[in-house]
């Protein structure tokens, strides 16, 4: 009997809000994709949780939907790859495989006072200089922390050696292989703030801070190391093996192919979140940038500069939602083109405050320069336009700490889609840039990492020629004119 060519990848993107699964061929052809939902949950002001057990079933719902039942289909499958958000920190029973708690998700902000009072007693440093990040509630530590005080399921099964944490890729990794693999790597290892960028291991020092014990830690492996392989997961055959994990930002920079120091992608989501490929040397940032891995793939690491604005596509939801200027998102770009300019109106997308290079949490979204003759296509158009502008001041802040121009930068995300909010974004950049023609890099990162763990894709030089682009926005403003935007947006967030 002739054998099955095994020729599929398996991508699983789990994210904030839902868990997608597609089939995706070497030539990168999407044969399968299938997304699920899953519910929210915000038990005091400020807390964001997750039912794993919720997330768990979406993934499974997610793999039967993208299979169909044909075992003609999962036996092709020659490896998964799993891509996830980050820092999002779960629970549960080693001997059992329950879940202890929900998972408590970046976004919750329930340890505020307890980095407010750790940064007072002058210990951000030592997480700078260790973690590359800074000390804040939206990183794991601190939840760790706080659940192993706080939950009193959490403490007794650490007191008693049967707790297992892990960020979202170590529970699904640890449920995909019935519990046979408690692993991560380190693009998802480096968020949790106990992780040492240079050492690449856990840190003892950070450890100690945050009164975290390393038993319950997950084995931190190469990015593309093998995981374990599939047991018992309905509409698989046991033994897939599991060949490439990254955080959702590191697993689009690397769909996007920015393989090479220097080069850049910026993710239009709810916010915007932009990677700069630092290569084997960690960047440390003067303007509170992230220093982060992207990924570490036999002997060699890649390190990235993180910067993200908060609020991208969610100035856009709250034009549709908030305001009822437009009935779909897609549609702000037809009315921000009924007129030629914004007609001097600026608006800061400062929905949570400002991240870097500015740095003012307290800052709230506002217009400016709105007079009798706006119209609501001035105000679209300055929207479309206040969310470029932010990430111009987070790019040049990352040339800034690279010495370097920026030549080129890839974008991808829904709002990539908008061909008037691209072109300006390379206006005022003065930089090309580049959309692929899959825009879904996050899953694209996944299938890559996993490809390249079982060889389907022989090195980065393969992942360069397999990716695909769609259309080169190229810079077309006068500087003069370029300039007047800088200036009044300068002012506009001076005025914050």
């Amino acid at each position: 009997m002739e054998k099955t060519k095994k020729d599929l990848i398996l991508a699983i993107d789990q994210g904030t809000t839902g868990t997608t699964a597609l089939l995706v061929n070497h030539d990168l052809k999407i044969l399968a994709a299938r997304n699920f939902e899953f519910r929210q949950i915000y038990p005091k002001p400020g807390w964001v949780e997750h039912d794993p057990n919720d997330i768990w079933a979406s993934t499974l719902k997610a793999i039967r939907a993208v299979l169909g039942g044909k075992k003609s289909l999962s036996s092709r499958i020659a490896a998964i790859g799993i891509t996830n958000q980050r820092e999002t920190s779960c629970f549960w029973s080693r001997s059992t495989g329950k879940a202890l708690c929900h998972a408590i998700v970046w976004q919750d902000r329930r340890t505020a006072d307890l980095c407010a009072q750790l940064k007072s007693e002058g210990k951000e440093a030592l997480v700078r200089e260790h973690a590359g990040l800074l000390l804040d509630p939206y990183f794991s530590a601190t939840k760790v922390q706080w659940a192993l005080e706080n939950i009193p399921a959490v403490r007794q099964a650490a007191a008693s050696e049967d707790c297992a944490f892990g960020t979202i890729d170590s529970f699904l990794v640890y449920k995909l292989t019935a519990g046979a693999s408690h692993a991560t790597e380190p693009s998802n290892a480096s968020r949790t703030m106990l992780f040492n960028i240079e050492t690449l291991d856990w840190d003892e020092e950070l450890l100690g801070l945050f009164k975290v014990p390393r038993g319950i830690l997950p084995e931190v492996l190469d990015s593309t190391a093998e995981f374990g392989r599939t047991k018992k997961i309905p509409g698989l055959p046991d033994g897939i093996p599991i060949r490439g994990i990254l955080g959702d930002q590191q697993a689009a920079l690397l769909g996007q192919a920015c393989t090479a120091e220097g080069m850049a992608k910026c993710t239009y989501g709810t916010g915007a979140f932009i990677l700069l490929n630092t290569g084997a040397f960690i960047r440390r940032s003067k303007h509170r940038l992230l220093s982060t891995v992207a990924w570490k793939i036999g002997r060699e690491t890649c390190y990235a500069l993180e910067g993200g604005a908060f609020t991208a596509g969610a100035s856009v939801q709250w034009i549709r939602d908030g305001l009822g200027l437009i009935k779909k998102s897609g549609e702000i770009e037809a009315l921000a083109r009924k007129v030629k300019s914004s007609d001097g109106v600026i608006f800061v997308p400062a929905f949570a405050g400002i991240g870097a290079p500015h740095w003012l949490p307290n800052a709230r979204a506002a217009f400016f320069g709105i007079t009798r003759g706006t119209t609501k296509a001035h105000m679209a158009r300055a929207v479309l336009e206040g969310i470029a502008l932010m990430n111009h001041d987070i790019l040049k802040a990352m040339e800034n700490d690279l010495g370097s121009r920026l030549l080129s930068l890839n974008v991808d995300g829904g709002a990539s889609a908008n061909n008037l909010l691209m072109q300006f974004q390379s206006d005022v950049l003065d930089t090309k840039l580049v959309r692929p023609k899959i825009i879904e890099t996050t899953a694209l990162g996944a299938v890559f990492a996993a490809g390249l763990g079982i060889g389907l894709w022989s090195g980065m030089g393969d992942i360069e020629k397999s990716w695909k682009q769609d259309r080169v926005f190229a810079p077309s403003m006068p500087a003069a004119d370029r300039e007047a935007h800088l200036s009044a947006w300068k002012r506009a967030v001076s005025k914050l």
